[in-house]
C-alpha cells in the first residue's frame, strides 16, 4: 500500500508535460476611434456592445480578447488561434482564422487578436468562434461559441 502511495507522489511530480486551457473568450466590436467601451465599468462596456452591434457603420473592427493559461510551457511554442464564423453581404458564409504565437506568463494571462481593415469590412456580422490553444500540434485546450 505505501509503495503505491509513493509512486503515485513520485508520478504526480514527474509529469513534466505541457499543459494549459482557454479559460475564457470575449469577441468585443471597436468603435472608429478604437475604444470597445465608453468608460471602464462593465456594465457601460456591455450597453456600449449592445449600442454598436445595432449601429454597425460605427464599428471599425472586432477584437477577441482572450483569457488562457498554460503550465510546464517554459520552451514550449505555444500558438492561440480564433477561427470566426460569419455572415456577409447576401448571407454569403464567410471564415476567417486569427492566430498568434503566445509566450506563457507565471499565471494566467489575456491576449488579443484583431480583424480590422478589408478583412473586418469582408467579413459580416459574427455568428460562431472557437478558440484554441497550441503546442505544435497538439491541442492543449479550447473554448467554442454555442452555434459552433
Amino acid at each position: 500500500m505505501i509503495a503505491v502511495l509513493l509512486g503515485s507522489f513520485a508520478t504526480a511530480f514527474a509529469d513534466d508535460a505541457v499543459t494549459g486551457s482557454v479559460i475564457k473568450v470575449l469577441p468585443l466590436f471597436l468603435d472608429l476611434q478604437g475604444h470597445d467601451a465608453k468608460s471602464p465599468s462593465l456594465f457601460e462596456r456591455d450597453a456600449y456592445q449592445a449600442y454598436l452591434r445595432q449601429h454597425t457603420k460605427e464599428v471599425s473592427a472586432m477584437r477577441v480578447d482572450i483569457f488562457w493559461k498554460a503550465a510546464n510551457a517554459k520552451d514550449a511554442k505555444l500558438k492561440l488561434r480564433a477561427e470566426l464564423r460569419g455572415l456577409g453581404e447576401g448571407g454569403m458564409p464567410h471564415q476567417t482564422v486569427l492566430e498568434s504565437d503566445v509566450t506563457p506568463a507565471a499565471y494566467r494571462t489575456w491576449t488579443s487578436l484583431k480583424l480590422e481593415g478589408d478583412d473586418w469590412r469582408n467579413f459580416g456580422s459574427l455568428v460562431a468562434w472557437r478558440v484554441t490553444l497550441w503546442n505544435g500540434d497538439q491541442l492543449l485546450g479550447e473554448q467554442k461559441s454555442f452555434l459552433w
